[in-house]
């Protein structure tokens, strides 16, 4: 019996068994912890692979797109230095928001997405940059080629979730939003995580 190339006898870590995508910087893989019907935030385990529950969402607000990581891609020094006010990466694998007209209402799958933009977010002093991309070849967002094309609506959803999803009432925030940037500087920031990454765990 022979076996499709590649072929993987047991299930790949989504992290580091994954392949990049098929054009990146800029069309990558993005494995989906949670979709926007979520009310917990799943993310992987960065053992095992499998998706374990980090804790229920603590405020009303729910993810306004399909959020996950780019496999093999690190934000270590390279994404700190692009940052220019953070005082070290995150230490996790770049994190990615994916929009797409039909609704995708599972996590733990792969997609193929174009990148498009970005938000420079800072976590407790961590570069915690959350890539901006569309579902490639998705119905309506397929023309999309930069953060400029998208309703300004859409992005401020984004903003306001990153900027207050871990903030209850009452609380100081150690959370900032940096700004949004374009689809030029994400491919910096993305073509950065994969760097530190071949840096941390080779190729």
């Amino acid at each position: 019996m022979s076996f499709p190339s590649p072929f993987y006898r047991w299930r790949p870590h989504p992290w580091h068994g994954l392949e990049l995508g098929p054009e990146p910087p800029h069309i990558i893989h993005a494995f989906i912890e949670i979709t926007p019907f979520d009310l917990m935030k799943y993310e992987v385990d960065k053992t095992t692979g499998y998706l374990r529950v980090d804790r229920p969402q603590r405020t009303s607000s729910l993810p306004p797109s399909l959020y996950g990581f780019i496999p093999r891609t690190y934000c270590a020094s390279r994404v700190k230095d692009l940052s220019g006010v953070a005082d070290r990466g995150d230490g996790d694998p770049l994190d990615i928001c994916v929009l797409s007209e039909r609704p995708i209402n599972r996590s733990e799958v792969i997609l193929n997405a174009r990148v498009i933009g970005g938000i420079h977010m800072i976590d407790h002093g961590e570069a915690d940059d959350k890539i901006i991309a569309v579902l490639a070849n998705d119905s309506v967002w397929d023309a999309t080629r930069d953060i400029a094309d998208v309703p300004t609506v859409v992005v401020q959803r984004l903003r306001h979730y990153f900027a207050t999803y871990k903030t209850m009432p009452g609380e100081i925030s150690d959370v900032s939003i940096e700004r949004i940037y374009d689809c030029s500087h994400a491919l910096k920031v993305v073509s950065a995580a994969i760097q530190d990454y071949d840096e941390v765990y080779g190729r």
